[in-house]
């Protein structure tokens, strides 16, 4: 049986995690031409004690390149830059998923590359704006309606990115099925209001989630696929519906079927969205079998009692990740964390405020 302590080892599928705590996926934009850099290498690498680090949204096709200076992984100069960041981390011990982000109808032409489109599962405008280097803030335009041709083609994409994430040297990737993107278009009934065999029917919104986990497990294996999910999550206009329960028994009943390596559930009410209630979050850890990452809020105590209780085997930190690159090791020996949060330079291009938080002098 496995230890219970946040600092303890931890087996996740065929890796062995060095501590139970895990860097939050952050998007932070520095990956200038959407290729990952040596600055990026450099931010990663001073966060390898983490057990698990989980890259920002990395997105596996042009079309989903909907926020500015986001990293891809579809292009060989994406993959090489990749490698950079890899090599750093397990040079230091650490584990690293990829984290496949496709931004869907949470995008705007101007952040995208020519010949690229902002592909939804609806055409339905969310509400909102979103940053572009031109031109600054801009409303969310009306997305196109994915094709038949365009559904098969952007589940090959993200098959495909997943082989570029092993070939670059992640240890495995993460479905970004949370906060509004694409995936989540998919699963919610208010921007897929499609009437073919993608909507409709919890079963039927679920499906390309399900298809898209199903070929990347057939692509490279299970025990390197994961997948994060925000249930009751109101980012990027994802308004409550109805079956929200019956969709994510049903879609974490399936998920468990194909032996995923973990499922991440992030809760955002520490940050003022809608709680995720406990009953969703026992549900899905009834069902599925495998590893359980929680996200939200968390700090050592409430991480340890998560743990404790058996709700998550693996606690996931994001803030203080980004002001604390040595989170680990001042959590370890009750050192004071460092407070202090650039949240101005958080999606600037710079190191200043991304790479230059000290460590702790003892």
């Amino acid at each position: 049986m496995q230890s219970s302590n946040l600092f303890s080892q931890y087996h996740l599928g065929h890796l062995t995690l060095k501590n139970r705590v895990v860097m939050c996926p952050l998007t932070r934009s520095r990956a200038i031409g959407n290729i990952p850099n040596d600055l990026m290498a450099t931010y990663y690498e001073q966060r390898a004690s983490a057990g698990l680090i989980i890259t920002e949204g990395t997105t596996p096709a042009p079309n989903g390149l909907g926020y500015a200076r986001i990293p891809g992984v579809f292009s060989p100069e994406q993959v090489e830059g990749w490698k950079k960041t890899t090599s750093a981390v397990h040079k230091k011990g650490g584990k690293i998923f990829l984290q496949l982000m496709h931004t869907g109808r949470i995008s705007h032409e101007l952040n995208l590359p020519t010949g690229a489109k902002i592909l939804a599962p609806s055409a339905v405008k969310p509400a909102g704006q979103t940053w572009t280097d031109a031109k600054q803030l801009q409303d969310f335009p009306i997305p196109s309606a994915m094709t038949d041709d365009e559904i098969a083609s952007t589940r090959a994409e993200y098959v495909q990115a997943a082989k570029n994430a092993i070939a670059a040297g992640f240890d495995g990737v993460e479905l970004h099925g949370a906060n509004g993107y694409l995936l989540e278009q998919f699963l919610s009934p208010v921007s897929n209001i499609r009437t073919d065999r993608y909507g409709g029917s919890i079963e039927n919104r679920a499906r390309f989630v399900l298809e898209v986990a199903t070929e990347i497990v057939s692509a490279i294996g299970k025990e390197k696929t994961g997948i994060r999910v925000s249930p009751y999550g109101v980012a990027s206009d994802m308004p409550h519906y109805p079956e929200i329960d019956a969709t994510y028994d049903y879609l974490s009943t399936s998920l468990n079927k194909l032996g995923l390596v973990y499922m991440h559930l992030v809760d955002h009410s520490a940050m003022g969205a809608p709680a995720v209630p406990l009953e969703i979050k026992q549900t899905i850890r009834n069902n599925f079998k495998n590893t359980i990452i929680l996200a939200g809020g968390f700090n050592q105590k409430s991480a340890e009692a998560a743990i404790e209780s058996g709700l998550a085997d693996l606690i996931a930190f994001g803030r203080p990740f980004i002001n604390n690159p040595d989170l680990v090791e001042r959590m370890q020996n009750g050192w004071p964390l460092n407070q202090e949060l650039k949240m101005d330079l958080f999606y600037t291009a710079e190191a200043a405020g991304y790479t230059d938080y000290p460590v702790h002098a003892g």
